[in-house]
């Protein structure tokens, strides 16, 4: 089991997601909980797609932090 950081952007009137660990995995969404549900999917799919081709699967290393700052 892995545990993968995902960013989930605003785009408009959507949301955008990319996993920085898996280089080229990205969702979309009309809210976060679509986004965050797609992208778990598209995770799968790209371990699925690595495991078939023999290659290795990234390790997660990637962390989020969230900060508040005096504006």
């Amino acid at each position: 089991m892995y545990k993968y950081t995902i960013i989930i952007e605003k785009v408009g009137e959507n949301y955008s997601a990319y996993c920085p660990d898996l280089p080229g995995c990205i969702a979309t969404g009309a809210t976060v909980e679509e986004t965050t549900q797609r992208m778990k999917e598209a995770i799968e799919f790209h371990i699925e797609g690595l495991e078939r081709e023999k290659m290795p699967i990234p390790e997660p290393s990637t962390a989020a932090v969230s900060i508040e700052v005096a504006a």
